[in-house]
Parts: structure tokens; C-alpha cells; sequence
């Protein structure tokens, strides 16, 4: 039988395992990203761990999240994360670079490679033909250190793309569609692969689009075939000796089918707040705004950015707008110059930012309470933009740019009829303006093993893990319901973030967003320790590992949900907590706040069972849990973690 591209990547990478889905399986990786909002553990953990020296064939750290460095302590992360790349052989992509995702693909992308990056939307290399993954940092640090990257083998899910996008539409509202039918849990467990003849009608920034936004449909990842269009993007970074042809067998078959015909597609937009609250543009068509966005890794590409510059070209954006740019990396911003964009949107009124995340990550650009914001961003979970009581939508930059002049969401093709606007020829360029100069290679070996790790005081030690009881009997601090995000756990926003790599600091904020005293509270019972207990896809979102350190720092033993997130799950294996699911998801509704639970013979069950019986000390009930830990798991639960687990090793 003949192999899809998913599970030909996967086949070329396997040192353990087989491809039968739902088995564990390890992969040898090639390639790392990681970046300074989870970068800066990362560091911590290969200096925990000994390492003299990366051992991937490529790994980079880039600064794109925290730039606004309103005080020293943006500024010394930077600092750190320069000198560890320095001393354990990484690159270093300094500040203003640009975005992660869109600079990686543009300088060290390869068809056939694996990848995984400590940032959820790292399958965006996927429109390449590579294999990469979104995972914890530590299982970042592991793979940086040699070690294979191991997840439940996925279920491929074919996507058949016909036809072609009509004007006025875009990449974004294709993967708008598909969360519009099967919302952020709809790609749990499986690989996305885009096939069928409407591929070869999208460029490799437009496949990154919605290779990115997969991440929004809790995918493990998503692929598109390695082909001309990913030849004509290497040939455009003077990298084409990279290309290598791959493609899925005319006999291969799929575990799950849909299909999109493109040229059905119309503008989309996201409302507040989900990725998968999604309704057509001329339905919420008159809603004012007061806020447009254009950037991030979910719309990086120059066609993004130019063709905002072409409608708003002679025209003025609404006063009651404000109209922000964030270039997505310097690449993209010198060939928007040179097109004449970057003089088009500034003299419509908009303001150009760095080539970083900004508001993606709540790091400024955070809107008025009670106000809209429309962003080309990939998430618009609550508070995520900075703003506790935020209303962010999602859309396309053509919706994007429409609404800018309007004042109101507006649909890009009624923008066209009211403005009297032409679909325009962007005139792309064929070759890319390269420039390497902020990308810092990795030191030679002599050299590295002298640089010394720059640490100022907002960079703490990782804190102490102990193992996990044999007997666990303890409050359940908080309940919440189902989708519950990772920037609900661990906020994002200039608050916050400047705590990434100082875990005692960060810690405070632990689920503000939802309950602002679960910090005091934790504290209160720091002899018994705490539970958790959640609704479905429990951690969906950021791949971010603080939402499972800090926690566990307060005290955190278990969570027990329906159902969890996938690179949350391992975060909580990998930090010693216990991640126990509803056998009869209709007991999460007999279980309240302030309950206490007790599980016993902990040490010894793990290993022999899948399932466990919790007890309800409150109301006398008892209910079936089970687990999907593997064994390896079970042995860093038990351990307290993977940290402490590798010390004792």
C-alpha cells in the first residue's frame, strides 16, 4: 500500500514504534526552534542537564515575542538566551529578526526534515514537506541534547483541495473553514495532509497559513507535498539546492477524509473568543471597530502585507481606527518597501511595529475594554491580547484592510463596490531580499566550551520536583470547563510575560485570568497539595511549559478532566503531574469546588493499570478514572518529573 506524506516523514524518522495510530512512538529530529517567551527554560534545562553541545543538525533560538523591553528584565533574558546559545552551539536570531516560524521556513526550512519547536504553532513548516511538531520545552531540550521526541502515533487526515480561491479571499479563511467545521478539538490525535489538485494553487506562504492555524484545530501537526511551489519559495531565498521532491503515492489512503473545493471559499472571521467561533464576514458586517492588526505567524507572507498595501493605497483609514503593522520578519519588510507598500500603509494611517509578535502575545497593541479588535492573529483566546475583558476577531488581511478604511467589519468584496476598489496584481518579487546579518552562528566547539552564562536577578533557578506520593488526598482548588487554555493558565501580556524565566514571580499569575486567588489559596494548603479538575480538551492552545511548572510549583498533584490537549498532557507528565481522565465524563458534574479527593497506592498502580478509583472524601462517592501514560511517563511522574527523573539517571 502506498504511503501519504505524513506517514512517509514519519517512516524516515522512526527509531522506535510502529505507524499503527494510538501506539508511542519515537522520532529522531533534525531540526529545533525555540524562542524567548519558553526559550529561556529551555537554556535552563540543557545547563541542568550537562550538555556540552546541541546535537541536531540545526537549532535556533530567535527573540520575537518580548521586545518591548519596558524594563531590564526583557533585556537580560535577551542577554542569557545570547550567551546559552553561544555556549551550547545554537544560533541566535537576534531581536527584530522576525517571527519564529516565517524567518525559519525563509533561512533553514527542508523538505523531508523533522522539526519540533518549545511554540505550538511550529507546524508551520509543514508547508514545506517537513515533519514539525509543537512541543513542551523540555522535550525540545531533549531533542536539542539527541534524544528522540516521542508522541502517540496520529491518525492522517486527508484534505482534499479542488478548485481555486476567488478574489477577495485568502489561505486564512481556508483555514477558517476548517475550524468553522470542526472546532479546536476536531484535530486531536491526528496529522492534517492538504492534497488534491487545489494545492498546487497556493504558494508556501499561503500553505503556511494553514499549516500554522492547525495548531487551532489541536492537530500534532499538519504536511503539505514538497513541490513546485516549494521549489519556486527556496529558489526565492537562494536556497533551492534544499528542494527535494516529496509527494503522497497515488495508492495512498487516508484514516479521515474531508475535502474543500477552494473556489467556494468566502471571507471569514473568527469571533470572540475562539479560533473556531467562526461565521461568514457578511454576517457580523457593520460591527464597529476600534482596532486592526496585520501580522503575526499566522499571516506573514509578503502577499499578506502587500496586499493590505494595495487597498489601503491613496486612501485613509478610519479615525476611529487604529491601525497597526507588525512585519512578520526584516526579509518581508525590505521587500514590502521596495513593492512601495510600506509608504502605502503609512500614509493611510497605519503605524509599523518591529518584526516580532507584539500583540499576538499580548506584548502591547492590547485594545480598549468593550472595544473590537481585528487581528490576522492565530488566537484570540480570553485575555490573551493583554486585556482581561477583551473582544478580538480573527480574519484575513483583506477583511483586515477593509475594516481599517470602513471603521466597521466589513467584507472585502463589498469593500470593493463601496470604495470602488480593483483586485489587485501585487507584482511579486521572484528573488528575496536575504539578509543573514542578524542571525548569529553557532560558536566553534573550542570556543563555545569557554562562554560563560550571562544571568541577571530575573533569572531563577528551576525549582525543586519531588517525587509524587504514594497517596494523593486533597482539595480540588479549582473546576473549569471545557477548552480551557494554556494563556488561561499561564497568562500572556506584558504583565506577566517578563516572568518567563523566573518561575516564583510567574507563579502569581497562575490562572488569573480565571481565579485571581488561586495563588493565595494554593498556598494555604501547601501540606496536602491540590487538585485540578477540567472539561474537555483541558490546555488546548500555547505550547507554553509554565502552565504546567508554575502550577506544580504551587502545589499542583493531578488534574483530572475529559479530555487534554495534547503537548499539555506530556507538560504535565513531564513536570510530575498526574493527568487523569473521566472513564464517565458525566462525573465532572458531580464533583464541585472544595471537594476533597484521595487516590491511594499511587507507586504501585500506575505502572500495572490504566485505570483508578478517586475518591470523593466530601460526598462519599467514588468515580472510574483512567490514564494514557506510557510507561516511560509513568516513570517520570513518579519521579516527580523529567527532570528529576534524568538527575537520578
Amino acid at each position: 500500500m502506498g504511503r501519504t506524506v505524513a506517514q512517509k516523514l514519519i517512516a524516515d524518522h522512526l527509531v522506535e514504534g510502529g505507524l499503527e495510530p494510538g501506539s508511542e512512538v519515537g522520532l529522531r529530529i533534525d531540526q529545533t526552534l525555540t524562542q524567548d517567551a519558553t526559550g529561556t527554560l529551555v537554556m535552563q534545562e540543557l545547563e541542568s542537564m550537562g550538555l556540552d553541545r546541541a546535537r541536531t543538525e540545526v537549532s535556533v533560538q530567535y527573540v520575537d515575542h518580548n521586545l518591548l523591553q519596558t524594563d531590564e528584565k526583557n533585556a537580560e533574558d535577551h542577554a542569557y538566551l545570547r550567551s546559552a546559545c553561544r555556549r551550547f552551539g545554537i544560533w541566535f536570531s537576534k531581536a527584530g529578526n522576525g517571527v519564529s516560524h516565517p524567518t525559519h521556513m525563509q533561512r533553514f526550512g527542508v523538505p523531508g526534515k523533522s522539526m519540533v519547536g518549545s511554540d505550538s504553532h511550529t507546524p508551520a513548516s509543514g508547508a514545506l514537506g517537513m515533519l514539525a511538531m509543537g512541543v513542551g520545552g523540555l522535550e525540545a531540550a531533549l531533542a536539542i541534547a539527541g534524544r528522540p521526541v516521542y508522541v502517540r502515533m496520529p491518525e492522517i487526515w486527508g484534505v482534499r483541495l479542488s478548485g481555486r480561491l476567488p478574489p477577495w479571499t485568502s489561505a486564512k479563511d481556508v483555514i477558517l473553514e476548517m475550524l468553522r467545521r470542526h472546532t479546536v478539538k476536531g484535530g486531536l490525535g491526528r496529522i492534517v495532509e492538504y492534497h488534491g489538485p487545489g494545492v498546487a494553487t497556493l504558494s508556501a506562504m499561503d500553505r503556511h497559513v494553514i499549516a500554522n492555524m492547525g495548531a487551532e484545530l489541536g492537530a500534532t501537526t499538519t504536511v503539505f507535498p514538497s513541490d513546485d511551489a516549494v521549489r519556486a519559495f527556496l529558489r526565492a531565498e537562494g536556497r533551492e539546492a534544499d528542494f527535494r521532491e516529496i509527494v503522497a503515492d497515488s495508492d495512498a489512503t487516508y484514516d479521515v477524509t474531508d475535502e474543500i473545493d477552494l473556489s467556494t471559499i468566502e471571507p471569514l472571521i473568527a469571533m470572540p473568543s475562539s479560533p473556531d467561533n467562526v461565521v461568514p464576514v457578511r454576517k457580523v458586517e457593520g460591527t464597529p471597530v476600534s482596532q486592526i492588526v496585520i501580522g503575526s505567524s499566522a499571516n506573514p507572507g509578503l502577499r499578506d502585507f502587500a496586499i493590505a498595501a494595495r487597498m489601503v493605497r491613496g486612501r485613509q483609514a478610519s479615525d476611529a481606527v487604529s491601525f497597526d503593522v507588525n512585519p512578520s520578519s526584516r526579509e518581508v519588510l525590505a521587500d514590502l518597501t521596495k513593492l512601495g507598500g510600506t509608504t502605502d500603509l503609512v500614509a493611510a494611517g497605519a503605524r509599523i511595529h518591529q518584526a516580532g509578535c507584539m500583540g499576538c502575545i499580548g506584548m502591547g497593541q492590547a485594545p480598549a475594554v468593550g472595544h473590537n479588535s481585528l487581528r490576522t492573529f492565530p488566537r484570540n483566546f480570553p485575555g490573551r491580547s493583554g486585556t482581561r475583558e477583551d473582544s478580538v476577531w480573527l480574519c484575513s488581511p483583506e477583511t483586515a484592510a477593509a475594516s481599517a478604511l470602513t471603521g466597521r467589519i466589513t467584507d472585502p468584496r463589498d469593500a470593493a463596490d463601496e470604495l470602488g476598489l480593483d483586485y489587485p496584481d501585487l507584482g511579486l518579487p521572484e528573488r528575496a531580499s536575504v539578509n543573514t546579518a542578524m542571525l548569529m552562528p553557532p560558536l566553534p566547539p573550542e570556543v563555545a566550551r569557554r562562554e560563560e552564562l550571562v544571568k541577571g536577578p530575573n533569572i531563577s533557578a528551576l525549582p525543586d520536583l519531588p517525587p509524587l506520593p504514594d497517596g494523593i488526598e486533597a482539595p480540588v482548588l479549582l473546576k473549569v470547563g471545557d477548552n480551557l487554555s494554556t494563556d488561561e493558565i499561564s497568562p500572556a501580556g506584558a504583565r506577566a510575560l517578563p516572568y518567563r524565566s523566573n518561575v516564583p514571580e510567574l507563579a502569581r499569575f497562575t490562572f488569573d485570568q480565571v481565579d485571581p486567588t488561586y495563588p493565595d489559596r494554593a498556598a494555604e494548603c501547601s501540606g496536602t497539595g491540590h487538585v485540578v479538575v477540567g472539561g474537555d480538551n483541558y490546555g488546548q492552545g500555547s505550547s507554553r511549559e509554565h502552565a504546567a511548572i508554575t502550577p506544580r510549583y504551587l502545589g499542583l498533584r493531578a488534574v483530572v478532566a475529559k479530555s487534554f490537549a495534547r503537548i499539555h498532557w506530556q507538560n504535565l507528565a513531564n513536570f510530575g503531574i498526574l493527568a487523569l481522565e473521566f472513564t464517565d465524563p458525566a462525573d465532572y458534574d458531580r464533583i464541585e469546588q472544595g471537594d476533597v479527593l484521595a487516590l491511594d497506592a499511587l507507586r504501585d498502580r500506575l505502572g500495572r493499570d490504566r485505570e483508578l478509583t478517586v475518591r470523593n472524601a466530601t460526598r462519599h462517592e467514588t468515580y472510574r478514572l483512567c490514564h494514557r501514560l506510557s510507561a516511560r511517563q509513568v516513570e517520570a511522574v513518579l519521579a516527580g518529573g523529567r527532570i528529576p527523573l534524568l538527575a537520578r539517571q
